[in-house]
């Protein structure tokens, strides 16, 4: 993998999230803070916590720290996450487009909470960051539904064509 491959994951990220961001804004205070289902139980606390792990990778590969893990109770609203995301995406764009294809083998050390350490390369830690983030984003689209709102097709698929689109204009 080269730094331009996971520019273009996390351009594929930020594209999605611009797909799902305005369906959730639709929500009410109530249902974007409200129990449906999943890992999460909320789409507040599926979002928060897909942002707290994407800011927590790129904070151990040496991007701007993050501090202790994003706490839901701390954004109670859509807007407040969305706020923090783009500071995030902004610092990941940046931090991306200063790393050199030699900076993706170096080797990071982490731990999962409190259990045991693991090393890692970077281009690992960014890549599982973006792939955990398609994940999610699919179970916030299944709350989506869940609380009667369709969230679009935010597949790989289409933003490749809309790549194309772009590029053939």
């Amino acid at each position: 993998m080269r730094v331009q491959d996971l520019e273009r994951l996390y351009d594929y990220t930020y594209w999605a999230n611009a797909k799902l961001f305005p369906v959730i804004a639709q929500l009410s205070p109530e249902q974007f803070t409200q129990t449906v289902a999943g890992s999460y139980g909320s789409i507040r606390n599926t979002l928060v916590h897909i942002l707290s792990a994407e800011w927590g990778w790129l904070d151990r590969c040496g991007g701007p720290p993050r501090g202790e893990r994003l706490n839901s109770e701390d954004y109670p609203t859509f807007e407040s996450v969305a706020k923090t995301w783009k500071l995030v995406e902004d610092n990941m764009r940046t931090f991306l487009a200063n790393l050199t294809d030699d900076d993706l083998a170096r080797p990071i050390e982490f731990a999962l909470g409190s259990g045991a350490r693991h090393t890692m390369s970077v281009e690992d830690l960014l890549h599982h960051g973006a792939v955990h983030a398609v994940h999610h984003r699919g179970q916030v689209a299944l709350l989506l539904r869940m609380l009667g709102y369709t969230p679009g097709n935010f597949d790989l698929l289409m933003y490749v064509m809309d790549e194309q689109n772009v590029t053939s204009r």
